[in-house]
C-alpha cells in the first residue's frame, strides 16, 4: 500500500463518518480513526487479492416519515417477492463501465447469474459486482457516482 492509497483511505473515512478502519496486509498494518465513531466495532479491510470477506460495522438506516397502515401494508405486499441486491463493500457506485458508456442494466432489463450489475470503486480498484441470482431490475436505489456503504441496498430485483 502506497502513500496515495493511504491518503485516499483517510478521505473515505472522513467522508463516510466511519469510526475506525483497520487495514492489514502481509507486512504492515494501518489503523485510521475517524472523529465520529459509528460503533465500537472496527472496520477491517483486506487487500483485493485475498479472498477473505470484509467485515464492517452496520450502517444506520435513514428515518422515514410515518405512513398510514394501509400504505405500509400495500407497499410491503408489493415488495415481498422482490430481492434487494446490496453492496458488498464501501466505495463509489458506478452503473456503467465508463463515463461515456451505457449502464450495465436499466430498469426493466433482465439478467442472469454472473452478469455484471455495476462497479464499485474502492481505493482506486474497480470491482465488478456480478449477479448472484437471475431476474429483472425493478428499481435502482443509488445514483451513479455516489458513495455507498457496506450492505447498502443498490437494486430491487424481481427474481426469474
Amino acid at each position: 500500500m502506497n502513500f496515495e492509497e493511504i491518503k485516499e483511505l483517510i478521505k473515505l473515512v472522513s467522508k463516510t463518518g466511519v469510526g475506525k478502519v483497520q487495514v492489514e496486509k502481509e507486512d504492515f498494518k494501518v489503523v485510521i480513526s475517524g472523529s465520529k465513531p459509528s460503533s465500537d466495532q472496527p472496520i477491517i479491510v483486506q487487500s483485493p487479492q485475498q479472498s477473505a470477506p470484509i467485515a464492517m460495522a452496520a450502517p444506520l438506516a435513514p428515518v422515514e416519515a410515518p405512513k398510514s397502515d394501509a400504505k405500509k401494508t400495500a407497499e410491503k405486499n408489493e415488495e415481498d417477492h422482490l430481492i434487494t441486491v446490496k453492496s458488498p463493500m464501501i466505495g463509489t457506485f458506478y452503473r456503467s463501465p465508463g463515463p461515456e458508456k451505457e449502464p450495465f442494466l436499466n430498469v426493466g432489463d433482465s439478467f442472469k447469474v454472473g452478469d455484471k450489475l455495476c462497479i464499485i470503486e474502492a481505493m482506486k480498484t474497480f470491482n465488478e459486482i456480478e449477479a448472484e441470482v437471475s431476474g429483472k431490475i425493478v428499481k435502482v436505489l443509488v445514483d451513479d457516482a455516489s458513495p455507498v456503504d457496506y450492505d447498502q441496498p443498490l437494486f430491487l430485483v424481481e427474481p426469474a
